[in-house]
């Protein structure tokens, strides 16, 4: 499904089917075949995991937000890892606007925080 709010502006969200897996201090954190590649004008593309292929037991929801015209309000997590806590390392759309609904109750993880995001085949 395609975003189009402007000319300028577009969010593509698209299925992926490949292995898509979060790991950091070697453990895996997330591990799916059911990504969403969300893919935004100016921005690198970001995976969205279901929460199902979360490890949700290392997420504790955080206190901060922020706000995007184009996908809405976003909650923040921070993972907590035998080294201590990544503070909001991974953030949700819990209520997308319409043209984001298809990443309602995913989650993405910031590249930076994590030590990998890897796709394979």
């Amino acid at each position: 499904m395609a975003v189009e709010p402007d000319a300028v502006h577009r969010i593509d969200l698209v299925a992926n089917r490949h292995r898509v897996r979060v790991i950091h201090g070697g453990i895996t954190i997330a591990d799916t075949l059911h990504a969403i590649t969300l893919r935004e004008t100016g921005y690198p593309d970001v995976y969205y995991f279901p929460r199902a292929d979360v490890n949700m037991a290392r997420l504790e929801r955080s206190g901060h937000t922020s706000h995007c015209p184009f996908k809405g309000e976003a909650t923040y997590f921070h993972l907590r890892t035998e080294d201590g806590r990544v503070e909001d390392a991974a953030w949700s759309y819990e209520a997308p606007l319409d043209d984001a609904r298809g990443i309602k109750g995913y989650l993405a993880f910031y590249a930076t925080r994590v030590d990998r995001i890897d796709q394979t085949s």
